[in-house]
């Protein structure tokens, strides 16, 4: 099994919260936004979407950690510091809706009229190096290509938009460095499928969408395509380094954002299927890493607290439940 070893700390992230209830998330939307694939946008919708990205690689810190922070590094140091309490449990699904949602409303913000769009890595499976999404001038830039000592970081990125920037953080030390990538051969025996993409092809995805309890299907997704992408994407075969996609602070690549909206996407499908998932949310809380395996934390509930560190105001689970609620409004 896939699995990215999340080590940063912070308990307790998600907690109940008084029965306070957001008025506009019991109300539906009339006219849902729809979000796109990359493949399926247009030239123009992928330019509009890159710029608003650049945008946001040079708007000012919005949590103030540090002088040189930009916004969107506030992104990638608000995911390292909740990294424990963000994963591997029932509340990953909902928080990671809410984050891109927040960074969705960074987009506009920037300009940008459309909506968060997905990488729809199954359809890419067969060949993942040669999506779309990777194009220099309408995508996000390719492979990590440079040479020589980069520290603990691998390769740089050299063509697209995003050559130029440094990431300030890695996890949630400061280690300012170019944004790096390092595809994987996840099959060497197959050179068409590379950076795992045999790890989340049609076929594995179907049977993850077969899973009808909540946190069965969020556990088969997590620590299967979920982590199979991050590691393809980032961890290059033979270079002993990794890139920016893995591990805590993963949003310093912003081809995350593509990828967590396909995460989304793809609940959003497993909650299509049957009306009864829309609020379907099971499991228990993590305990800290020091705690007694045979010790289990207090189940989840919809009235949980989903943290944004700062970044944005913090949410309910029940709030980002219904893509159809009149706060969310978008479909696939």
């Amino acid at each position: 099994m896939l699995f990215i070893p999340f080590t940063a700390l912070l308990v307790g992230v998600v907690s109940a919260l008084p029965s306070s209830t957001n008025l506009a998330a019991r109300q539906t939307c009339s006219s849902p936004r729809l979000r796109k694939g990359w493949s399926q946008a247009t030239v123009e919708e992928r330019l509009a979407y890159l710029d608003a990205a650049v945008c946001v690689t040079k708007k000012p810190s919005r949590l103030g950690k540090h002088p040189n922070a930009t916004l969107h590094d506030d992104f990638a140091y608000t995911h390292a510091m909740l990294d424990y309490g963000i994963h591997q449990f029932a509340g990953f699904l909902p928080w990671h809706r809410y984050f891109v949602m927040v960074y969705e409303k960074a987009l506009q913000d920037c300009g940008y009229k459309g909506t968060a769009m997905y990488w729809d890595w199954v359809a890419d499976s067969g060949n993942p190096s040669k999506a779309a999404v990777w194009d220099p001038v309408t995508g996000f830039g390719g492979n990590g290509q440079g040479t020589g000592n980069h520290g603990n970081h691998a390769p740089p990125v050299i063509d697209g938009p995003f050559k130029d920037y440094r990431p300030l953080y890695a996890g949630t030390s400061v280690d300012q460095h170019s944004l790096c990538r390092a595809w994987s051969r996840g099959n060497p025996d197959n050179d068409d499928r590379d950076l795992f993409g045999h790890r989340y092809t049609p076929e594995i995805v179907a049977d993850v969408l077969t899973n009808s309890r909540y946190d069965d299907f969020r556990s088969a997704l997590e620590s299967g395509p979920h982590a199979a992408v991050h590691f393809g994407v980032a961890i290059g075969s033979g270079i002993g380094k990794i890139g920016d996609l893995v591990p805590s602070s993963s949003p310093n690549d912003p081809i995350f954002f593509l990828h967590h909206t396909q995460v989304d996407r793809l609940w959003w499908i497993w909650q299509q299927a049957d009306k009864s998932r829309t609020n379907a949310y099971e499991g228990f809380h993590r305990l800290p890493p020091n705690a007694p395996e045979e010790e289990q934390g207090p189940p989840v509930t919809l009235s949980d607290t989903l943290s944004m560190g700062g970044l944005a105001l913090d949410g309910i689970v029940s709030d980002f439940m219904d893509t159809n609620s009149a706060n969310l409004c978008y479909e696939y």
